[in-house]
């Protein structure tokens, strides 16, 4: 068939991929869509996500089904058992489409480069390729496969496709650089290519064992120098963000459940990998993991050893035991000293919450919550940082609500919204008849740049109203069908707003320095210490710079306790954090004083849990800082690894 084909006729000054689309005061305008899939066909060993997003060969070759869904269907395992209602398809893709894409589809390619160029045209400006894999899911024995399911083969396959997929759409436009698919590694290169009427396609990573890190009988298999390696490749490759953990427990963070059937696969998968399957308990807080539910899939239980079964999870137990690991702690160091992103989503809620707190501690902005896979109250803390965050693609109905949740702290941090679309992400998407809404073709894209009608590709016309969110090509549709269902003007205006505010997280993600602790090795005293034959608890323990030695406090039944240090001279200060031991306090207040005589609170709670607490306040000049306790969580008295005080 020789190149694919276009999406539609261009002239001449679109083949030059120069539809400027430009807004007053250098704010970019446009869609984001920050969590998609356009290679992962190459990863879970090549055989879940049937089709490719381009072929040399052609767009025959291109959408095509995986060899082993002919003649009827019935070989789609892992779609059949997750979403398909009848377990057969026609598996002809290109022309007919008879059966796929579509939106209960699991395994079929959405993201062919001639519908992604429909969406940029619709006023796409920001695509984040999450360069995905999942090496357990690849190791099922109900997924064929043609290759190695080793995760970090997968990712550099993927990556070397990303660039050959530009490479290809450039050729189609008229020579090297002249496509509308960029590959950007910085967000100074992101405005360059947005200010060109371009699509900016930034890398990112989601993978279930970064570095190899998994585990085995709660064993980590991987070291420090093995994350030192990977996110040295990860950068050289340009991948700006990542996942610490997707879909399975690793030996870096417990991770958010999946529910229903797909968690009892997933469930079973982690056994076959790891020796074990989730633990939960009784969230603490109102923060909580998806519920697991006890759903029975036979054709998995079966390939459990004799006597092995998936546990029965009480419904009151919502919450993964598993956090950040140490080893965990020192990646995320890692990623922010070569200023990559974090993403939160697939972390359990106690993961998420520490990684969170050292965020907060180094003040930190690069994090993001990509596709709606986040705990909703850990919202504020994101946008305090400047992170940004976008929403799964709901039907109407569900993403609107999800929007309105956030308006008003989308206000006062001034943040814009987007998508986290991910098509070939093993996720569903809403289908016909999800909302009343009816989408009036041909109309006027969100940009107000083009008039849009139905999409074609081969003999099928794709329609948002008769088909659902089919295709990556629908976005635009998709935005419409959002806008008459009652998200109006303000919604588009907040989406349109989307690609500013992410690119103003990843400057500010480039920019950030780590602070200088002002307290750091300065004298130190305390209302009393511990007394221990063997080693020292001395207050200046919690100022030497090291977080395996710590003060605590003698007199274990004693209320208030302090803590203080002497930063020499007055300092303007903005930010103390407190990293307690286990014997913390419910209630203590940060102090400042000029001549440790007279002092002033500037931050104080009563509902502290221990971990790594972050007090920021307006800046104040001071030369003493004093941490005093005022309620324990504990019958022990107060341990504090370190204290951190820094500059505003």
């Amino acid at each position: 068939m020789g190149r694919a084909e276009p999406a539609g006729g261009r002239g001449a000054a679109e083949r030059d991929g120069r539809a400027v689309h430009r807004h007053g005061g250098g704010e970019v305008r446009g869609l984001i869509d920050s969590h998609t899939h356009l290679n992962s066909n190459e990863g879970f060993g090549g055989r879940l996500i049937c089709g490719a997003p381009f072929s040399p060969n052609g767009v025959a070759d291109a959408l095509k089904d995986c060899p082993e869904h002919y003649p009827d269907g019935a070989g789609a395992t892992f779609e059949n058992l997750t979403s398909d209602p009848d377990g057969h398809h026609d598996p002809v893709g290109w022309p007919t489409f008879a059966d796929w894409p579509k939106t209960t589809s699991m395994s079929h390619q959405a993201s062919y480069y001639a519908w992604v160029e429909r969406a940029w045209r619709g006023g796409q400006r920001v695509l984040v390729n999450d360069l995905v894999t999942n090496g357990v899911i690849c190791s099922l024995p109900i997924q064929p496969k043609d290759r190695s399911c080793d995760e970090m083969t997968a990712i550099r396959l993927e990556a070397q496709k990303a660039r050959e997929m530009e490479a290809y759409i450039d050729g189609i436009y008229g020579g090297p650089g002249r496509g509308f698919f960029r590959i950007v590694t910085n967000p100074a290169d992101a405005r360059a290519v947005i200010e060109q009427g371009r699509l900016a396609v930034v890398l990112g990573v989601e993978m279930s064992e970064p570095f190899g890190c998994k585990m085995i009988l709660d064993v980590a298999q991987c070291s420090k120098a093995d994350i030192d390696r990977g996110l040295d490749e990860f950068e050289a490759m340009g991948v700006s963000s990542m996942f610490l953990c997707h879909k399975f427990d690793n030996a870096l963070c417990g991770v958010r459940f999946d529910t229903g059937t797909q968690g009892t696969i997933i469930n079973v998968g982690q056994f076959s990998s790891t020796g074990t399957f989730w633990q939960t308990e009784t969230c603490p807080t109102a923060l909580h993991d998806n519920p697991i539910g006890n759903a029975t899939v036979p054709e998995m239980e079966d390939q459990l050893p004799g006597g092995v079964e998936v546990p029965e999870y009480s419904a009151g137990k919502n919450c993964n035991t598993r956090g950040l690991t140490s080893l965990g702690e020192y990646a995320l160091r890692a990623m922010m000293a070569r200023g990559m992103m974090v993403e939160l989503d697939h972390m359990s809620v106690k993961a998420a919450g520490r990684a969170l707190d050292i965020l907060e501690a180094e003040d930190y902005p690069g994090v993001l919550s990509s596709h709606s896979w986040m705990d909703e109250h850990f919202t504020e803390r994101l946008y305090r940082l400047g992170g940004f965050k976008t929403g799964y693609p709901h039907d109407a109905a569900g993403f609107i609500d999800e929007w309105q949740q956030d308006n008003a702290l989308r206000e006062q941090y001034d943040k814009g919204y987007g998508f986290g679309l991910d098509f070939n992400g093993v996720g569903g998407h809403p289908g016909p008849g999800s909302t009343s809404a009816t989408v009036s073709y041909p109309f006027t894209s969100a940009d107000g740049g083009v008039s849009i009608d139905r999409q074609v590709s081969g003999e099928r016309t794709f329609d948002i109203n008769a088909d659902g969110f089919v295709h990556a090509g629908l976005l635009p549709d998709y935005v419409e069908q959002l806008r008459v269902a009652g998200g109006g003007e303000a919604l588009i205006d907040s989406l349109m707003r989307g690609p500013e505010s992410y690119l103003q997280t990843w400057e500010a993600t480039t920019a950030h320095e780590s602070t200088v602790n002002l307290a750091t090795g300065k004298p130190a005293w305390a209302s009393s210490n511990e007394n221990n034959p063997f080693t020292s608890y001395a207050a200046h323990r919690a100022f030497d710079g090291s977080s395996n030695t710590r003060w605590a406090s003698g007199h274990w039944g004693v209320d208030p306790q302090w803590l203080r240090v002497d930063l020499g001279s007055a300092e303007p200060i903005s930010r103390v954090t407190v990293n307690w031991e286990s014997a913390a306090a419910r209630a203590y207040e940060v102090q400042v004083s000029d001549d440790a005589s007279t002092w002033r609170t500037v931050w104080s709670t009563t509902s502290g849990d221990g971990g790594l607490d972050t007090a920021s306040f307006a800046p104040t000049s001071a030369r003493h800082v004093r941490i005093l306790g005022t309620q324990r969580t504990s019958r022990y008295g107060y341990s504090i690894w370190e204290v951190g005080v820094f500059g505003s």
